[in-house]
């Protein structure tokens, strides 16, 4: 799923932690604590665990929810919702890993704070590789090259899901009526192709992210995440209506079509990088385990009845989105409307993260005149780059397949296991545990293969 994270009105990594544990014992104690203080405290700034819940919740939720039905379709109606809670213990699991890392790092270092790509480095230092340990900065390289990715990622799916919907309002706008009974056999107008609807949208996306401080986007921001929600509340009134007779559908898919599956799951999965900061906000930090295993649990729920009951409501004539799915009628053209705006909104809050790693690389080789040109002309070159990748790729389930399996596994299961081996190698680790991490990190790139392919 698609994340971003505001830090000070400015950004240097997704994964950056505004706090972060220390120490609270003697140094004989266990490293791996969750139970610690944390280093120049704002209590104002702390966030209580149902306000974590919430961020939480939010950080997991977004297109990759509305691509599911089509997931469960690849994987069938059987094996699609155990593969789902299947990735989603997994997923859990290895943003537990991640949060258990950092802290370890904390603590022993005594800092402030550790993102996900320093904790990578540091835990190459750790490595019992003396290559690895001489090349640990490409840890943090790794990392920020996989972040940008899929943030970039998320914005070519915006361009594609933006003109997919758009596209389909206009063409029924003549046949849209009041009934919203499901009418397979409506009659559309056909307009001007998907790409240049992309096109179209590209001055203003364009115009949009050349907002450089985000706080000027407060109000659209709650007002697309407030039609997002209401948006989702209608698709689910529907497809739990009038399901029809499932037994027509395959209750496991070919083994060709399952990689499918994954990198969409994957790709909705794909939040660990809100972890680090928000558990490094709580109040009361060793009370973030059971926040996460609560908000996860309810993500994977959400995912598994999306996915579900769309498959069964629409069966093998699911879309790649199930709001492209939905009748003609007003009040569901409406809801492909207003979640088009929250992800119009979104690309903004998506693109800054990417922008703010790869923009000052730019502007700090220029005079102090030039910054300003500078930074408008990359964050332009940036929207026109993934425009044109959605318009050589204008499926929207293929982009959310490749960015799934290429960088949001890398990042949300691949990385963590070895992170947690590179970690505690050194003090110790039990082959279970070696042999856990190795099967989680190895299985994955075959996954990750199959789903490009």
């Amino acid at each position: 799923m698609e994340t971003t994270r505001l830090r000070n009105e400015s950004y240097n990594d997704l994964s950056y932690t505004t706090d972060c544990p220390s120490a609270d014992s003697s140094p004989s104690s266990d490293n791996r604590s969750r139970h610690y203080q944390r280093l120049e405290e704002d209590p104002t700034s702390s966030t209580t665990w149902f306000q974590t819940l919430v961020h939480l919740l939010k950080g997991n939720i977004g297109t990759g929810l509305l691509g599911l039905p089509l997931a469960v379709k690849n994987a069938g109606i059987v094996l699609g919702p155990i593969s789902l809670v299947f990735m989603g213990i997994i997923a859990v699991h290895c943003m537990d890993l991640l949060v258990k890392c950092a802290n370890h790092f904390c603590q022993r270092d005594q800092r402030p704070f550790v993102d996900y790509g320093d904790a990578v480095m540091y835990s190459m230092e750790s490595a019992p590789f003396q290559w690895m340990r001489a090349n640990s900065i490409w840890g943090r390289r790794i990392v920020g090259f996989f972040l940008i990715l899929t943030q970039l990622g998320f914005c070519c799916v915006y361009f594609v899901f933006l003109a997919d919907n758009i596209k389909q309002v206009v063409e029924a706008a003549n046949s849209t009526t009041n009934d919203c009974s499901f009418n397979k056999t409506v009659v559309r107008t056909e307009s001007m192709d998907s790409r240049l609807y992309m096109l179209s949208f590209l001055p203003f996306l364009i115009l949009l992210v050349f907002i450089t401080n985000l706080r000027y986007l407060t109000v659209f921001s709650l007002l697309a995440n407030l039609a997002m929600l209401g948006s989702v509340v209608m698709i689910y009134i529907y497809i739990g209506q009038d399901i029809p007779d499932p037994s027509h559908l395959s209750y496991v898919s070919s083994w060709r079509a399952y990689p499918l599956f994954f990198g969409t799951a994957i790709f909705a999965f794909e939040g660990i990088g809100v972890v680090l900061p928000l558990e490094n906000k709580m109040k009361i930090p060793h009370h973030f385990p059971v926040v996460l295993y609560v908000g996860m649990a309810t993500v994977t729920v959400l995912y598994i009845s999306m996915g579900t009951l769309g498959y069964l409501r629409f069966g093998d004539d699911i879309q790649s989105s199930i709001t492209l799915n939905l009748p003609n009628c007003w009040l569901y053209q409406s809801v492909k409307l207003l979640y088009s705006f929250g992800i119009f909104i979104t690309f903004a809050l998506q693109f800054y993260v990417a922008a703010e790693i790869i923009v000052p690389t730019f502007t700090s080789k220029v005079p102090d005149r030039c910054v300003l040109l500078v930074d408008l002309a990359t964050r332009s070159f940036l929207v026109c780059v993934t425009c044109a990748l959605a318009v050589l790729i204008p499926r929207l389930d293929l982009i959310i397949t490749l960015v799934g399996s290429v960088s949001s596994s890398a990042l949300a299961l691949i990385i963590p296991p070895l992170l947690e081996i590179f970690t505690y190698y050194s003090e110790g680790l039990s082959r279970w545990i070696i042999f856990k991490d190795m099967e989680i990190t190895l299985e994955m790139p075959w996954n990750q293969v199959w789903g490009v392919c």
